[in-house]
C-alpha cells in the first residue's frame, strides 16, 4: 500500500469512526404524547382528536364608499367585535389576508352549525353596514384549535382588539 492509499484508509476510518460516534450520540426520538382524554373532552375532541367547526369567509361587501374616518371606525368596532366572540370562546381564529382582494379574511367558528355562525356574524358593525360579507362553511378540523385564544393572550404585547 503507498503512503497515500495509507493516509486515504486513516482518514476514512476516522471518518466512518466519527460518524458512528455522531449517530450514536444523537438523542432518541421522543416518544409522541400519550393521549389525554381530560384535555380531549375538554376541548370536545372527537375520538380523532377532531371537532366540528364553522370557516368563514369576510368578502368585500357592496358597501366600500365609506370616508377614511368611517371606514376605519367600522374597522376599530369589526375587530372589538372579533375580541369580544373570541373572549366568548365562541371564536377560535380570526385574521386578515395580507393580498388586496375580494376575500378579506376568515374566522374560524367554535360552533357546530352555519346558522349559529349567521347569527353571530350579524352582529359585527362592518357587516352591518356592507362594508363586509360572510361566507360560512361547516369545516372538521383540530380540536387543538380551541387552546390558540389562551396561547396567543401569552404572546400578545398589545391587543388588537381593544
Amino acid at each position: 500500500m503507498s503512503i497515500q492509499q495509507g493516509f486515504i484508509a486513516k482518514l476514512f476510518t476516522s471518518l466512518l469512526v466519527a460518524s458512528v460516534t455522531a449517530i450514536a450520540q444523537q438523542p432518541a426520538e421522543p416518544a409522541p404524547p400519550k393521549y389525554n382524554i381530560e384535555l380531549a373532552e375538554r376541548l370536545g375532541a372527537d375520538t380523532y382528536g377532531m371537532k366540528l367547526y364553522v370557516m368563514a369567509f369576510l368578502r368585500k361587501g357592496p358597501n366600500r364608499n365609506q370616508d377614511s374616518a368611517t371606514a376605519a371606525a367600522l374597522q376599530a368596532a369589526h375587530l372589538k367585535n372579533i375580541g369580544r366572540m373570541a373572549m366568548e370562546g365562541k371564536l377560535v381564529v380570526a385574521g386578515p389576508f395580507m393580498e388586496d382582494f375580494d376575500i378579506r379574511g376568515i374566522y374560524i367558528f367554535n360552533l357546530r352549525t352555519v346558522e349559529e355562525a349567521r347569527a353571530l356574524t350579524e352582529s359585527d358593525p362592518a357587516i352591518k353596514a356592507g362594508r363586509l360579507t360572510m361566507e360560512l362553511h361547516p369545516w372538521y378540523g383540530s380540536a387543538a384549535l380551541m387552546e390558540v385564544t389562551r396561547i396567543h393572550q401569552t404572546l400578545e404585547q398589545k391587543s388588537i382588539s381593544k
